[in-house]
């Protein structure tokens, strides 16, 4: 087969890399499902209950806040039916568009904890009862902290018994008087809303796959043995787990099929449960098998590692821009002896031209002949045809993984670099995707080029500007990684120009040439 030049490889790379990640996320961010689940039926009163929220009677109270645990870092308010109602961040990083600090539980019902009982009378009185507290303010000054809840109704007593901790994590155990069928709500997230990040419901599956349930695409379902359970978006969660033991999840669905997920309890029931930002290093440090709600998608067995080389570079620099630049670094260095041996490749196709043109006319009647005849000259003269492409192609599921990685890394909220104050949002002066499009163009312009459509040459002379404005409003973090791949492109670009040149396999043109 006859090469039409490297640049073109290049262009349809990186081309599809881009429409590959950004199609896969706005179409395909669907439920991984990793395991087979069973779709189990269940009573018709569990569906009524789980799928409707029950409506406050004329008895109900007034909904108030009862109680209140706090922190360095956060503030939790537990209100008059004894559920978690409010998660508030107290760091200034976190606060909202209008600078106000960030409340991250959905205000619709179900709260977390929130008990819903399959008795419908016993489900309407627990509505209606207010809950009393043994403490209504708790500081969290480095030492865990108790709450118990008491809700008296005339036939049963419940108990939870919370124990917070200053991570964020916390145990709760319910108690009840005497066994009556309930399940207990996980709550909802709602702080980011992001096309490219995932929202909804998360499970950890008892051999440790994941199930995952974008907001719209839930169903009423029954899940055996879950290890954790959890509603998540692009920074945030909350969920409740038990490793040990598992959980069987009841899932339900909103008006919108978002998914809304609940523990089954029993009389007496002991778990565990955390509320906050997805920080990976604070989740492992709770337990390791935590870090699973960071998830990256279909990629994710790249971008965990990813991660943590990214991680240490951040220790080692303490500055998250340092450390994207010097991952960077890495992963250009891993690569060049692949990028070189397939740019010599291509330049070799390139020379190979005219005796390829040669076999077509000589054996092109003959589609076998033709093939084994260039598989021949391949061979002679020490040729692989895809070597040109393998470097790039290796290029598409790193830069899909480190996109996946730098668009859900909680970790760059408040992340400074140079005059960006926030690596997680978009550079309000426009500096870095400037560059990115400059250095795009320059690597562009030293990079050998064999285009014989004059259509594709025009397009490709306007990737640069395309780009500019496609990542203009990008994450700062990820704008700073393409930037520095395309200066160290440059660089390693000139480097094989320069070698190619002394082996003789380009020839460098002239003005005389280049005006021809």
């Amino acid at each position: 087969m006859q090469d039409t030049g490297m640049t073109k490889r290049i262009f349809i790379a990186t081309f599809i890399s881009f429409i590959f990640f950004m199609a896969y996320d706005y179409f395909f961010i669907q439920p991984q499902t990793t395991q087979q689940t069973n779709q189990i039926k269940t009573e018709k009163s569990v569906t009524k209950e789980t799928k409707q929220l029950p409506k406050e009677t004329k008895k109900s109270t007034k909904i108030t806040n009862i109680a209140t645990v706090k922190s360095e870092n956060f503030e939790i308010n537990i209100d008059s039916l004894g559920r978690i109602s409010q998660y508030t961040l107290e760091k200034n990083i976190f606060n909202d568009s209008k600078g106000k600090k960030l409340h991250i539980l959905s205000n619709k019902i179900p709260k977390v904890l929130e008990i819903r009982f399959k008795n419908e009378n016993l489900n309407k009185e627990a509505f209606s009862t207010p809950v009393s507290v043994d403490k209504s303010d708790v500081t969290l000054d480095g030492k865990p902290k108790t709450i118990t809840i008491t809700q008296k109704l005339k036939e049963l007593t419940i108990q939870k018994i919370l124990t917070f901790y200053p991570d964020g994590h916390y145990d709760v155990k319910i108690k009840l008087s005497k066994d009556e069928p309930y399940f207990l709500a996980i709550g909802k997230v709602s702080a980011e809303v992001n096309m490219y990040a995932f929202h909804g419901a998360l499970l950890v599956n008892p051999d440790g796959s994941l199930e995952m349930i974008a907001d719209g695409d839930g169903e009423v379902k029954t899940y055996k043995n879950i290890k954790i359970a959890a509603s998540v978006d692009q920074y945030y969660t909350t969920f409740l787990y038990n490793l040990k033991n598992g959980m069987t999840i009841y899932e339900t669905i909103d008006n919108e099929k978002n998914p809304t997920l609940y523990v089954e309890g029993n009389k007496d029931l002991n778990l565990h449960g955390y509320i906050g930002p997805k920080y990976v290093k604070l989740l492992d440090s709770i337990n390791p098998e935590l870090t699973k709600v960071v998830e990256y998608g279909m990629m994710t067995f790249i971008a965990k590692p990813m991660f943590v080389v990214l991680y240490k570079f951040y220790e080692f620099t303490h500055n998250w821009g340092l450390a994207i630049i010097l991952f960077v670094v890495l992963v250009r260095i891993i690569l060049f002896p692949l990028t070189y041996k397939g740019m010599a490749s291509m330049y070799k196709m390139k020379i190979l031209a005219p005796k390829m043109k040669e076999l077509k006319e000589k054996y092109g009647k003959d589609p076998k002949k033709f093939q084994m005849k260039t598989m021949e000259l391949y061979k002679k003269e020490k040729v692989n045809p895809l070597g040109g492409c393998l470097p790039m192609l290796l290029q598409i599921p790193i830069f899909f993984s480190i996109y996946r990685v730098l668009v859900n890394a909680v970790e760059l909220k408040g992340a400074s670099f140079l005059w960006i104050h926030d690596l997680s949002q978009m550079d309000p002066y426009f500096i870095l995707p400037i560059l990115m499009g400059i250095t795009m163009f320059a690597h562009q312009m030293i990079t050998p080029n064999n285009f014989t459509d004059p259509m594709q040459e025009k397009i490709f002379k306007f990737l640069p500007l395309i780009f500019t404005f496609f990542m203009a409003t990008f994450a700062a973090g990820l704008v700073l990684y393409w930037t520095t791949n395309n200066v160290l492109s440059f660089i390693q670009q000139y480097i094989i120009n320069k070698s190619m040149e002394a082996k003789g396999l380009i020839i460098k043109q002239t003005p005389k040439d280049t005006k021809k």
